[in-house]
């Protein structure tokens, strides 16, 4: 069996999570505190990041990307219910496109919003054993920076039937990895951007979202909308 090393809340983790269960992948997780830099950890992947997915031949795949070109090689010309599998797939540019988004995500959306939000409001909490207090400066300037990024989401979703075109990629899977792992927090707000709230809400009724509205962390549960189809 393959083995995912991840974290409950890491958005990069959740996409693969996620991607995997569309392609028909269930890999046996382990949980890992990004925070903590172990010794075995980072002889696994000396960057220190996460997801890892140690697949049962032997060969380590670290970081989503790796992860995704890995699996976007194998199912080039996979069919899944008659759609083209959940990744990379269509043309040149199409393709171009999805990445693109895949990098805003991973990369802008995780930088602004994302990666500080979790250190503001979940790891702090988990290190301090809940003695932390979150910085109300920074997290004024999360909000600010969060509700721009739902802005290009409202976009997208409005003039798409997905984010990156016609057909559901991974570039898909990534957004809304990040934006549940807000949205456990109780940080967006739906109704002011209507277009993603439908688009999102499609993508978390899938089977493979699931195991992700059943994640809870020690003292921290999530907010009520979380696990809400109908939200």
């Amino acid at each position: 069996m393959h083995t995912l090393t991840h974290f409950r809340l890491c958005p990069r983790s959740r996409a693969i999570r996620i991607a995997l269960a569309e392609i028909g992948i269930t890999p046996e997780l382990v949980e890992e505190r990004p925070w903590e830099w172990r010794t075995e950890f980072l002889a696994l992947n000396p960057a220190g990041e996460l997801p890892v997915l140690a697949l049962e031949g032997g060969l380590v795949l670290c970081g989503s990307y790796a992860i995704t070109e890995y699996f976007a090689g194998l199912l080039e010309n996979m069919q899944k219910d008659g759609r083209p599998a959940p990744l990379f797939h269509g043309s040149l540019a199409e393709r171009a496109e999805q990445r693109r988004l895949v990098d805003w995500f991973h990369g802008k959306l995780n930088r602004e919003v994302t990666r500080e939000l979790l250190h503001e409001r979940v790891y702090g909490h988990l290190m301090g054993e809940g003695g932390h207090t979150p910085d109300t400066e920074a997290l004024r300037a999360i909000r600010t920076n969060l509700r721009y990024h739902l802005g290009y989401v409202n976009h997208l979703a409005h003039e798409r039937r997905w984010l990156a075109g016609d057909e559901m990629s991974f570039s898909d899977l990534a957004a809304a990895a990040h934006l549940s792992a807000i949205d456990y927090l109780g940080e967006i707000r739906w109704d002011d951007h209507t277009a993603a709230k439908s688009w999102y809400a499609r993508v978390k009724s899938r089977p493979s979202f699931r195991p992700l509205l059943a994640d809870r962390l020690p003292g921290l549960a999530p907010a009520p909308v979380y696990t809400d189809l109908d939200f």
